[in-house]
């Protein structure tokens, strides 16, 4: 046996083979990574996501000359701490947003072959997120004062949960007036493939889009909300303004149009809708991920807690007194006999 194998590390058919050199992180990026998300994301956000990271990353010369096996846990931690000791002071979600950027690249690097392990990328905590949701008040005076096309965008998502930029793709040919008590539309883009899904219309979607279609003429495709931008549709920099002067008008606190999905998911969790239905309307690939849009107001724990109040058996402080006084009756009675 040690013969054959003195034979085989000879003939070099077994032992220990020179690996390849990795490539820099820069390179990897440069010449692997940019590429495949151009060719596999097909929305613009998430386009926009990749190349601002990727460049604050490339900008980084201590850890984009790094080569991919050389990256650890402590390189990203430095490279954190110098985004957000930078000039006026970054937030935090800003500090966080190329730090998962490239632990994405990175877990792509390990799944092409090119590393054994994956460093920890840690986050920095206080990260602000969007777990904002309004009450009925808040839209109704938003909506009041909000002018078109933001007023009809706004009733939409409050009404189907959808992404902004899925509501914003919104072509007439998706659209069906038939299907349902109301009507359906598709969602054909979306971050995931569970992102394609068929949402049903409720009486005011059905409202606001019928009345948008007889005004433009009843067309058979094209864009639900056309623009003057290039992508030939309302854009996220269309509306900064009018937003701005929703909110200065209608006095209501501060919020980002993502916030709706937020409220619309929260109200359908409170609802009583099980979760698996959820996550189908949101569009989640699980529902681990629909549970971080639900969020219980103040008024649904209080509904909720009162519920208990049927349940008298062990939650009355009357209850052990009364308990004992009837065992001490029921004793006398059964001595007495």
């Amino acid at each position: 046996m040690e013969a054959a194998h003195r034979t085989s590390l000879a003939k070099g058919e077994v032992g220990i083979r020179e690996r390849k050199p990795a490539p820099t992180l820069c390179e990897f990026c440069e010449k692997r990574f940019e590429p495949w998300v151009k060719s596999t994301t097909a929305s613009k956000i998430w386009l926009d996501f990749y190349r601002v990271g990727l460049q604050a990353i490339k900008g980084y010369r201590a850890l984009a000359n790094l080569n991919l096996d050389e990256i650890t846990s402590e390189n990203a931690a430095e490279f954190g701490a110098y985004r957000r000791a930078q000039k006026g002071g970054l937030q935090v979600s800003t500090v966080n947003s190329p730090l998962r950027v490239l632990r994405r690249v990175l877990r792509q690097a390990a799944e092409w072959g090119l590393l054994q392990t994956v460093p920890k990328i840690k986050m920095l905590p206080g990260e602000r997120h969007r777990e904002r949701v309004l009450s009925v008040e808040e839209e109704g005076r938003y909506l009041a004062a909000a002018s078109e096309p933001l007023s009809s965008l706004t009733a939409v998502l409050a009404d189907t949960g959808m992404r902004p930029e899925e509501c914003y793709r919104l072509r007439w040919e998706t659209i069906t007036w038939a299907n349902g008590r109301n009507g359906t539309l598709l969602v054909t883009h979306g971050k995931t493939k569970a992102a394609q899904r068929v949402l049903p219309f409720t009486p005011r979607v059905r409202a606001v889009l019928q009345t948008r279609w007889e005004k433009a003429g009843r067309p058979e495709e094209g864009w639900v909300w056309p623009a003057t931008a290039k992508s030939g549709h309302v854009e996220p920099c269309s509306l900064k303004r009018q937003h701005r002067k929703a909110l200065r008008l209608s006095s209501v606190r501060p919020f980002v149009l993502y916030s709706l999905r937020h409220t619309f998911l929260t109200r359908l969790g409170e609802s009583g809708c099980d979760a698996w239905t959820l996550a189908r309307i949101a569009g989640h690939s699980s529902i681990a991920i629909s549970a971080r849009y639900v969020h219980p107001s103040e008024d649904a724990v209080l509904v909720a807690v009162d519920r208990l109040g049927g349940h008298k058996s062990g939650h009355s402080q009357e209850g052990p007194m009364e308990a004992a006084r009837q065992n001490s009756v029921l004793t006398a009675a059964q001595s007495e006999s």
